[in-house]
C-alpha cells in the first residue's frame, strides 16, 4: 500500500482524495440501492397485468425521482475531485454512459405519461417504462464490468461486461420485488416473492462472477485477498454475503409457503426481510469492490493521489459536500417518512 503513494506526499493532500473517495462511494452505493429497486420494480411490470402495473407505480411514484439525485451527487464528485480519471473513464464509458441516459430519459417520460395517457395508448407508455428500465439496469452492469476488467478492449471482456449486465439487471429485480413484499398486499406481494426467488439466482451468479474476474484480472487484487494475513481480515465480506443469500432464500421460501396458504399474517410478519437482505447482499458486495480497487480508481492504472485536484480545490468542494449531503439525507428520510405503510393504486395511507 506505501508503495502506492507518491513520495512525500503528507497532510491534506495525502487524506482528502481519500474522503472524497469515500464520499462518492457512499453516493453511487446510495444510488444502487435507491434507484435499483425501483428499477427493478419498472423491469418487473413486464410480469404484471394491467391493475398491478398502476399499484406497482404507485409504490416508487414518490421515491424514484429523487432517488437519482444520487448518480448525479457520485458523478459531480468524481468530476470535481478527480478530474483527469473523469475523463478517462467517461471516455471508456461513453457509450453506455449514452445508453444510460437515453434509458433514464425514457423512463422518466414514460412515467408521466402513462399517468395522463388514454386507455388504449397505456400499454404502450408502460413498455416504454419496461424498456427505459431495462436499459439503464443494464448499461450499468456493463459499466461495472468494464471497470472490473480495467477497460480493456476484447470480445472476451465485452461478453462479460454485458453478463454482468443482465446479473445486475437480476439484482435489480431482486431489490425491485422485495420492495414490492414490504408495500403491497394480496396477490401481487405473492406474486413478487416468486419473482425475487427466481432473480435471488440469478443476482448470486452475477455476485459469483465477479468476485472471481477481479483477482483474475490484477495479480495485485489476487495477492491482496489470498495473502496472510490479509485473508483472515477479509474472508468475514464473502462469508456474511454467502450467508446473507442463503437467509433470503430461507425467507423467500417461508413466503413461498405462507403465500400458497393464503397465510396473509405470515406474509406480512417477514416481508421485510428480503429487501434487508438484498440491501446487505449489495452493502457487502460494494465494499469487497472496493477493497479490491483501492487505492486505484482505474485497476492497476490510476490512484487516487495520481488524479485528485488541488488540496485548496478539495477543501472548497468538501465544504459544498457538508451542506449538500446533510440536506439530501434530511429530505431522503423525510419523504421515506411520510410515504410509509402499504400502496394502492395511486393512493397512499
Amino acid at each position: 500500500m506505501n508503495d502506492l503513494i507518491p513520495a512525500g506526499l503528507t497532510g491534506d493532500a495525502l487524506w482528502l482524495p481519500v474522503v472524497f473517495l469515500a464520499l462518492m462511494g457512499f453516493a453511487i452505493l446510495a444510488y444502487v440501492i435507491l434507484d435499483g429497486y425501483d428499477l427493478g420494480v419498472g423491469l418487473l411490470m413486464s410480469r404484471a397485468g394491467d391493475d398491478d402495473k398502476d399499484v406497482m407505480v404507485s409504490t416508487i411514484g414518490p421515491f424514484w425521482d429523487a432517488n437519482e439525485t444520487w448518480l448525479v451527487l457520485g458523478i459531480g464528485l468524481l468530476l470535481i475531485a478527480f478530474p483527469n480519471a473523469h475523463g478517462a473513464i467517461l471516455q471508456a464509458l461513453y457509450l453506455p454512459v449514452a445508453l444510460m441516459l437515453f434509458g433514464l430519459i425514457l423512463r422518466g417520460v414514460a412515467f408521466d405519461f402513462r399517468v395522463k395517457a388514454r386507455d388504449h395508448h397505456k400499454p404502450l407508455w408502460n413498455r416504454l417504462f419496461f424498456a427505459g428500465s431495462l436499459i439503464a439496469s443494464l448499461t450499468q452492469g456493463v459499466m461495472l464490468g468494464r471497470l472490473v476488467t480495467g477497460f480493456v478492449p476484447s470480445l472476451v471482456n465485452d461478453v462479460f461486461s454485458l453478463a454482468i449486465g443482465f446479473c445486475l439487471a437480476a439484482g435489480y429485480g431482486l431489490l425491485g420485488a422485495g420492495w414490492l413484499l414490504i408495500k403491497t398486499e394480496g396477490p401481487l406481494q405473492a406474486r413478487a416473492v416468486r419473482w425475487a426467488q427466481v432473480c435471488l439466482v440469478l443476482t448470486a451468479l452475477g455476485v459469483a462472477a465477479v468476485s472471481i474476474a477481479t483477482p483474475i484480472v490484477s495479480a495485485r487484487i489476487f495477492e491482496k485477498w489470498f495473502s496472510l494475513p490479509n485473508i483472515l481480515f477479509l474472508a468475514p465480506i464473502p462469508l456474511l454475503t454467502a450467508a446473507l443469500f442463503l437467509a433470503c432464500w430461507l425467507f423467500l421460501r417461508r413466503l413461498g409457503h405462507d403465500a400458497d396458504e393464503g397465510n396473509a399474517r405470515g406474509l406480512e410478519r417477514w416481508c421485510w426481510a428480503p429487501f434487508a437482505c438484498t440491501v446487505g447482499i449489495f452493502v457487502l458486495s460494494f465494499n469487497g469492490l472496493a477493497v479490491s480497487l483501492f487505492p486505484y480508481l482505474v485497476i492497476d492504472r490510476m490512484t487516487i493521489w495520481q488524479v485528485a485536484a488541488a488540496s485548496e480545490s478539495l477543501w472548497f468542494v468538501l465544504a459544498g459536500a457538508a451542506v449538500v449531503l446533510p440536506a439530501i439525507l434530511v429530505y431522503t428520510a423525510f419523504v421515506y417518512r411520510v410515504f410509509r405503510g402499504k400502496t394502492r393504486a395511486l393512493s397512499y395511507y
